[in-house]
């Protein structure tokens, strides 16, 4: 009876032994910055961030908050939205690429993988420009954009690349 949850169990040991190796490795990364602010990684989407807002008629200064671990977004006249370590959608990069690699087929893992965190990272960019355009523009919305609607876009993104990942790539040949 063991054997018919083989294939079964094997994707979820694949799982959980992926999403915790990077789990940790992420933490590890992390651990690095504790005291010195936002790690660089976050930094790094932060200005992306306010690029992208710059570029839509949003002028954007970021001010680093050391102390509070934090960059804040300066949008047109106040004070927007400050972005912490959670925005950087890493945790959700980490849970897709667990998901992918347990249903590991070659090299076109890698590659969807990449093409996957490089989608994901331009959708958490747009995610942040997009509710720090809420919160300077409609801020009787904001609550609701950040608890609902933007959570909704980033994790339906993410399942939406499982559905592909799962039908055209790791159940192609079973279904054939």
């Amino acid at each position: 009876m063991l054997k018919d949850f083989k294939p079964v169990l094997s994707i979820l040991l694949r799982f959980i032994i992926i999403y915790l190796v990077l789990l940790f490795g992420y933490q590890f990364y992390l651990n690095g910055f504790q005291g010195k602010g936002l790690d660089s990684f976050s930094k790094m989407i932060a200005d992306q961030v306010m690029y992208v807002q710059n570029s839509m008629g949003y002028p954007t200064k970021l001010h680093d908050d050391i102390a509070g671990e934090s960059v804040w977004f300066h949008v047109k006249t106040g004070y927007a939205t400050k972005m912490v370590e959670g925005c950087n959608a890493v945790s959700v990069m980490i849970l897709f690429v667990s998901f992918v690699f347990a249903f590991y087929k070659g090299f076109k893992t890698f590659i969807f993988v990449i093409i996957g965190l490089l989608l994901l990272h331009v959708m958490n960019v747009l995610r942040i420009a997009g509710l720090n355009i809420v919160f300077t523009d409609y801020k009787e919305y904001g609550k609701m954009a950040h608890d609902y609607f933007f959570p909704a876009v980033i994790y339906g993104t993410v399942v939406l690349l499982w559905l592909v990942w799962i039908k055209f790539f790791a159940l192609k040949n079973e279904n054939s």
